[in-house]
């Protein structure tokens, strides 16, 4: 296997005399280099995840002009749209095996350039196929950073040696409000091909700096399977075979975590203002702010999910911020009043925060890459098949009751963490 990720020692290591002790403490530390290096790997890679939810933010708030563009009916359009699932799934499974070879940082780097510079095509097609062709691609750059960003992400956290997964994802949260806000006031002065240019080439050039930055900094531990050891025996071989297949069940309990998470995560995306304006009857304004509400207490909630891991422990953190997000969404589907359904999906932003990064980060310990792919590919198909799900059950019942089905799945994302930890 590749040593790319390999830390190597700057130097032969040596036991420390008492007078190696005092001439240590009277020079400064390499290990103090070492730790601001780190923060300086981990704020390039914060810098990534911000980009790709800019990335993905600019082409979502000018989906409208892109469709009118290529004259696509509501169903057409849903096809293409399905092409950016189906890129980044097709894609996910492949770049974890990429990360293995090559290690997580240059595939990072790579699969952001693809899709900074997939991000202004849509903008010039004139047909629903050719919409698709290019949202093909769009997806596996998204899929693929996804998987990479998560992988080195993994490898960051274990070299620190604190719960800072969270603070990533809030950068993607802040890249996202970002992009869409940025892209709603520039909606007038610029055409969608002009926006997305200008989003394509801010994503290069930040891809550019901080990829240099993240490049330079030392080299992470290769993260492998932690149950699998490098030279079993032959009488250690069962065991490494029972070791190895429980690994790989823990590593599917944390994606199905994730995919629960992710369900909520889109059906709240895609259906919060209807169910305001159309149940609770809000004024579109008040529904557009309750959205950026909820989006708003996701971001803070990451931002202190490093803090809340550390005082409360991951699993409590994952298990209360799923019950959290239960509670609000009964609250945000039935409550006949504005103030309390607001309040409700600000519940739902705070408990589902850090579910997913923790879930995550926990696949990538126990599965390496590959097991962050998998998770991740788990996460992405709930995001998926939410909206959709919700859709056909409000028509089949109401909006307000498909909507407590998220409720339901928060509740399983609470309850498959202590599953895990039994493991």
């Amino acid at each position: 296997m590749p040593l790319r990720n390999k830390i190597r020692p700057s130097g032969p290591l040596r036991q420390l005399t008492p007078q190696s002790r005092s001439t240590a403490a009277k020079s400064p530390s390499p290990f103090a280099h070492s730790l601001a290096s780190w923060g300086t790997a981990r704020l390039a890679l914060t810098a990534f995840f911000a980009v790709d939810g800019l990335l993905f933010a600019a082409w979502v708030v000018r989906i409208p002009d892109v469709r009118s563009q290529v004259h696509a009916s509501h169903s057409a359009l849903g096809l293409a749209l399905l092409c950016v699932s189906a890129g980044a799934v097709a894609t996910m499974p492949i770049v974890g095996r990429l990360c293995v070879r090559y290690g997580s940082r240059p595939v990072t780097v790579a699969s952001l350039a693809v899709l900074a510079l997939a991000v202004p095509l849509p903008a010039h097609t004139h047909s629903v196929t050719a919409l698709g062709g290019v949202l093909l691609l769009f997806g596996a750059g998204y899929g693929g950073a996804n998987v990479a960003m998560n992988s080195a992400a993994v490898e960051i956290v274990a070299e620190l040696g604190r719960p800072v997964m969270p603070s990533f994802h809030a950068g993607y949260s802040l890249g996202g409000l970002l992009g869409a806000g940025v892209g709603g006031l520039l909606a007038g002065p610029l055409t969608a091909a002009g926006w997305l240019a200008l989003a394509g080439l801010a994503g290069l050039a930040v891809t550019a700096a901080a990829g240099v930055a993240l490049l330079r900094s030392p080299a992470a531990r290769l993260l492998s399977p932690a149950s699998a050891p490098s030279t079993p025996s032959t009488s250690t071989s069962t065991s490494t075979s029972s070791a190895r297949s429980t690994g790989r069940v823990l590593v599917l309990l944390l994606g199905l975590t994730a995919l629960c998470t992710a369900y909520g995560e889109g059906a709240v995306a895609d259906w919060t203002t209807l169910h305001l304006t159309d149940d609770v009857h809000a004024d579109a304004r008040v529904a557009a702010a309750a959205y950026a509400a909820y989006a708003l207490a996701m971001t803070t909630g990451r931002i202190g999910g490093t803090w809340l891991s550390l005082r409360l422990g991951q699993d409590r953190v994952m298990i209360l911020g799923g019950l959290t997000a239960a509670a609000g969404m009964l609250l945000a589907a039935l409550a006949p009043l504005v103030p309390l359904a607001v309040a409700g999906f600000v519940l739902v932003g705070l408990g589902l925060a850090n579910i997913f990064p923790l879930a995550i980060a926990r696949a990538g310990v126990v599965g390496g890459p590959q097991g962050v792919a998998l998770a991740s590919t788990l996460g992405y198909a709930g995001m998926l098949i939410g909206p959709p799900v919700i859709g056909f059950l409000a028509d089949a019942t109401s909006l307000p009751l498909a909507l407590t089905t998220v409720a339901a799945a928060a509740t399983v994302a609470a309850v498959l963490p202590l599953a895990a930890r039994r493991r």
